[in-house]
Formats: structure tokens, sequence, C-alpha cells
């Protein structure tokens, strides 16, 4: 069928907030490559140490450059699009000699990282979706995690199981040494301890001292006894993955594994009055190795993110779900914590607050109650349901104000990824922050330029990190870069490669979750005459109103020359356009694409109709199809190597 496609000539004035998305566009375009060959030579390797050590740190370089892939599939330079291929093969080469990577994939660490450093994975679906390396890379990583690959032996297909919180291409992780923590001992010295029972840590503190060698002893000890040998709610990040490789391949064996391991996670809370529990052992049962206690696991309701790293997962799952199927019933899966959550709720004064963690004596570690999981639950369904248990949480924070994460006066390692506006996007797209597509672009702005800055400082040149000492530098961070945990992190404070208001504008949707969520997006712009993803040159997009049925988009022309726009309905294709009105008139579409030719100076407002999650989600574009792709390569059986 063909694409409907229709003119648009009315010209208008181009709005301030056009102007300012081509500006952010044209100063990303600049400052990446800028970015990228300050801080790598010239084979896209990172100039860094010659050793590191320890199972941490392959997923912070990818998060360095992830944001490249993501700027390209807006309307970043083809430029950039080298620049990200380069850097994902060069990071995946370097953390390989390091000895961290291992058949191109992370050898063994948990879902909170692999789940950060993966998002530039699956960013690169959203550019050139018949690349064979991607593909290839898609199917093989989805395998590890399926019971599939020999070599990786993660997946115990009889229970459903995750096999360890430690997993990756070399198989689960069941016993850690001294050498796998050592980078984040510093680090973890400001947390509390995993147990309550390390003798010579008084839990009560809430700090243990990692660095002590006697007491790091014990803590390998005891995590090896308890914590790394069966499931964790954290392994529902993989799920990310495997809707990624289904999104290439359309393998019903894909879909329904995600689907599987969802339910039997469902199936556990159910099982424990409602609540996740964070630790499964091989043999299927909660609290097998912790004394039959199903709080106590890795990154479960007893460490220090607690609630945080039960309900981020979870989300990303059920979000993954409702992609596949256009079934609203799996958000119920995270809602449940919530609300389970939100049950034991106390209040003080004009506060709400709401336990965190379990520990043995209850729960405990009351704080504020956060929006923030709700509002992409509600992204999601556009339901009243999500929007009342969002409207019930008392207001302790500005949510209309935009944030500058990095900016000196506000506390920069509250944001991951330097996302710090979806409160503010959310309050803009209920209709109460009109002034919001300005300042947010403003905002984005003034980041890029004080990431600038700092890579241009003293302190952003990497030969001064090992000295840094915040009386003496020129830019102030806040990382200890002396502590080698944390300088592995460093590319991030000094890439200027962000774009939270533009993409936000641009999609009509939050920025992902940082930990292993996808970029969804209610609209997704082509350039159709270039055939790739993102906006043409010269125009701007804008969505002001999401629903259930209709979706509300802005679009400007601000150049002297014809453009032409194809938008799809959602990231993923899985939205379909029923029609369109522009200027008072009704087009039907009936499909998720839908073209315009953009007149010079034109300025113009389309109302959609839409019905959401009507397809099956597919990296797909309207000119590359999957029935067009190079087949995948099918290697030698591994039994021909084993005689």
């Amino acid at each position: 069928m063909a694409m409907k496609k229709v003119t648009i000539s009315t010209k208008a004035k181009a709005p301030d907030w056009a102007l300012l998305e081509r500006e952010v566009l044209a100063k990303l375009n600049a400052a990446a490559p800028e970015f990228v060959n300050k801080y790598t030579n010239v084979d896209g390797t990172l100039k860094w140490k010659s050793e590191f050590g320890s199972m941490d740190g392959s997923d912070d370089p990818y998060e360095a450059f992830h944001n490249l892939a993501l700027l390209y599939s807006i309307g970043g330079s083809e430029e950039i699009y080298e620049l990200a291929r380069k850097m994902w093969e060069s990071i995946t080469l370097q953390w390989t000699e390091y000895g961290q990577i291992y058949r191109e994939f992370d050898g063994y660490y948990d879902w909170m990282h692999h789940g950060e450093g993966y998002l530039y994975f699956y960013f690169l679906g959203l550019t050139k979706p018949e690349s064979l390396m991607d593909r290839q890379r898609a199917r093989r990583f989805a395998r590890m995690y399926m019971g599939e690959d020999p070599l990786a032996e993660n997946y115990d297909k009889e229970k459903k199981i995750i096999r360890s919180p430690l997993n990756g291409s070399r198989g689960p992780r069941f016993v850690v040494t001294e050498e796998d923590w050592y980078t984040h001992r510093t680090v973890l010295d400001d947390y509390l301890a995993p147990y309550e029972d390390i003798e010579g840590v008084d839990f009560a503190s809430m700090k243990c001292n990692w660095s002590d060698p006697v007491i790091y002893k014990r803590l390998i000890e005891k995590m090896n006894q308890r914590m790394n040998r069966g499931d964790v709610p954290l392994n529902l990040n993989a799920t990310t993955m495997i809707t990624h490789a289904y999104m290439y391949s359309h393998d019903a064996k894909e879909k329904e594994w995600v689907l599987d391991y969802i339910k039997v996670w469902a199936d556990r809370a159910n099982a424990n009055n409602g609540f996740m529990p964070d630790n499964v052992g091989l043999s299927g049962k909660v609290g097998e190795y912790n004394d039959g206690k199903w709080w106590g696991g890795y990154y479960g309701w007893r460490w220090p993110h607690g609630f945080f790293t039960i309900m981020e997962p979870t989300t990303n799952a059920v979000m993954n779900a409702v992609l596949l199927t256009g079934d609203y019933s799996y958000l119920d899966v995270a809602r449940q914590q919530f609300d389970k959550n939100w049950e034991m709720r106390k209040v003080e004064g004009n506060r709400v607050l709401v336990p965190h963690r379990h520990f043995d004596a209850g729960w405990g570690d009351y704080r504020d109650a956060s929006p923030r999981h709700l509002i992409y639950l509600w992204t999601t369904s556009l339901d009243e349901q999500d929007l009342n248990r969002i409207a019930a949480i008392p207001r302790t924070e500005d949510w209309s104000q935009i944030i500058i994460p990095g900016k000196p006066g506000h506390n920069t390692l509250g944001y991951k990824h330097f996302i710090a506006n979806t409160l503010s996007w959310f309050e803009f797209i209920q209709g109460r922050l009109p002034n919001f597509p300005k300042a947010i672009l403003e905002a984005n702005l003034e980041l890029i330029d004080i990431h600038l800055r700092r890579m241009r400082s003293m302190i952003g040149n990497q030969e001064n990190w090992d000295s840094y000492s915040p009386e003496t530098t020129d830019e102030i961070i806040e990382l200890d870069l002396l502590k080698i945990g944390y300088q592995v992190h460093a590319w991030q404070w000094f890439s200027p490669v962000y774009l939270e208001g533009l993409m936000q504008l641009a999609t009509g949707s939050p920025m992902h979750i940082s930990h292993g969520g996808f970029q969804f997006a209610n609209i997704r712009p082509f350039d159709g005459a270039n055939k790739r993803s993102g906006l043409p040159e010269d125009v701007a997009l804008l969505v002001d109103e999401i629903s259930k049925t209709h979706t509300s988009v802005h679009v400007a022309n601000i150049g002297s020359e014809r453009r032409e726009l194809v938008l799809q309905a959602g990231g993923f294709g899985e939205h379909q356009f029923i029609s369109v009105e522009i200027e008072g008139k009704q087009i039907e579409i009936n499909d998720k694409h839908f073209a315009l030719t953009l007149e010079p100076g034109v300025v113009a407002h389309l109302n959609f109709t839409v019905k959401r999650f009507a397809n099956d989600p597919t990296y797909e574009t309207p000119w590359s199809k999957r029935e067009d792709w190079h087949p995948l390569i099918t290697g030698r059986p591994l039994s021909n190597f084993t005689n």
C-alpha cells in the first residue's frame, strides 16, 4: 500500500521552539566529533589506562557515547552515525582486551549495569536496522539468555530462572573473587552492608568499610554463600535485550520468552502477598540461600536502592510486554508493586513517605513517594487509573522546574545520564506548562555549553584525572576522579552529547529509563528525501498532547527549501494512524506512516486519530524492510570444535 502523502504550504513565522530545536541539533552535530576526537585515538580506542581490572566498568564507556546513536536517530548527521559505529566497535574491543567483555558481550555482571551499557546497542536499532552486524549480535546476545547458548548457560528453561544475578557471555557467575569487586571497594565504603550479620560491621551505622581487607574477605564469603546463585528481579531488564532481538527478527520464541519470564515473576509476587521477592534459589524456592527470607538478595529490598531496583526493572519489563502484545494488563505487575508500597505510607506534615527497604526487623528507610516510574506506566497506558496514582502523590518538589543537571547548585548525581526533566515534561504534556518547549530547549543548550566548557578545561584532559583536586582545578565536577571506580565514569561528565529536551518534544515521550529501557516515542520522524531516520534538515517537530485516541503534532520548516517529512506512529511502528486533521480538513490514513511535503517557511498543526499498539513492533523503516535485509549468517555448530 502506498504511503499517504500531503503537501503543506501555509507559511508563518518560525516559532521559537522550532528555531531552538534546529540550534540544538546544529550544536550537537559540531560538539560530538570534538568530544570523540578529544578522548580517543585515531582508531576510536579511548585514551586511558593500559590495565583495568574487576568486573565493573564495561557499561560506563558505552554510556558516555551511547547518545551518538540516539542523536543520529533524531536527525544527527551521517558523520554522527559513523562515529556511533566506530565507538561501539572500539569500546567493545578495548574492554575485551581489559578482560571484561567476551564474545562482544560483558562476561559477567548484573542487569543494572548491563541495562545501562546496552542502551547503546538498543539505540543502534533506531539508526540503520539493515546492519548485519547489529542483527547478528542481537540474535546471539538474546540466545545467551534463552537457554540456547552452551557457552552461556544463564537460563534454566524448565524453571524459567536466570541462574545468577551476575551473568553474561561466560554464563552465570556463582562465585565472585576479591578482584571482581576491587574497583568498587572505596565507592561501597559509603554504603550499608549487604547483610546484617557481618562480623566487625555495625549495620545500624548504615556504613560498611569495604576497604578493610578483613571485612572485605568476610563480605565476599557471605555473598558467595547467599547472593550469587539464583534469580533476582533485576534480571527482568534482560527482557529488553530479548525484545530488541524480536524487533529485528519477529521470532516468536523471543516474544514467548519475554512473556513467560514476566509471568513467572508475577506469580512469585502473587505468592508472596503481592511483594516481589528479591532472591530465588536454583531450585525455584524463594529465600533458598538466605534462611528463607524473601528480602536480602542482590540489588534487592535491603540494598541502598531498595524499592527503586524492584520497581525499575519491573517497569521496563511490563512496558516491553505491552509493546509486544498490546495487552495493558501486563502493567498490573508493576502497578501492584507501587500499590503495595503505597499501602504502607505514612504522612508527616505535607509529605507522604513510603518504605524503600526491608530489613530483618521489617520495613524501613521511609522516603518521599516518587511519581517517576508511574509516569512511564502512564505514557504506556494513557489510562486514568495511572493518572490517579500520580495525582495522589504530594508535590514535595517543584514538578514545573526546568533542571539543568550539572549546573552549579544542582545535585547532578541525582540524575542518571543527565536526564532530569521527566516531571516537567509530564506537566507540559498535561497542559500545565505551556512555556516548557522554549525553556527545556534553552536548558538543553545550556547543558551542552556546560559540558563543552568542562571538556575544554584543564580537568577535561584525561591526563589530569589522576591528580584531580577541587582546590586547584579550573572546573569542579561532583566526581572523585582519584577513585578508579569513579574515574571510569568521567567521560559521561565531559560529554556534551545530551539531548533530553529535543527528544521529549520531537517524540512526545520522556527519555528512556536509564537502566535498560527503550527510547519509546509516540511519534517518530524520518527524512523522506534521504530515506533515513530523523528530522529532515530545517524541520522541527513538537508533540504537545497525547491520549489513547489522539496525538497533537506541530511541524515547521524554517528553511528556504522544500522538505520531505515522514511520521511514524510509535517509535517502533507499534501504533496506527487512523486519520489526521490539518487546517480543518480530515484525511483518512489507516497506516503507521504518513508523509508530508513541507514547503519553505511552513508551520502547521496536525491532530492525529490513533489506535495504540495495533501493530507488531519492528525496527523496519518505511524503506528498510526485513524481507530485503541480507540473511543472518549461520555458523558451524559448536560440536565441530569439541572433538
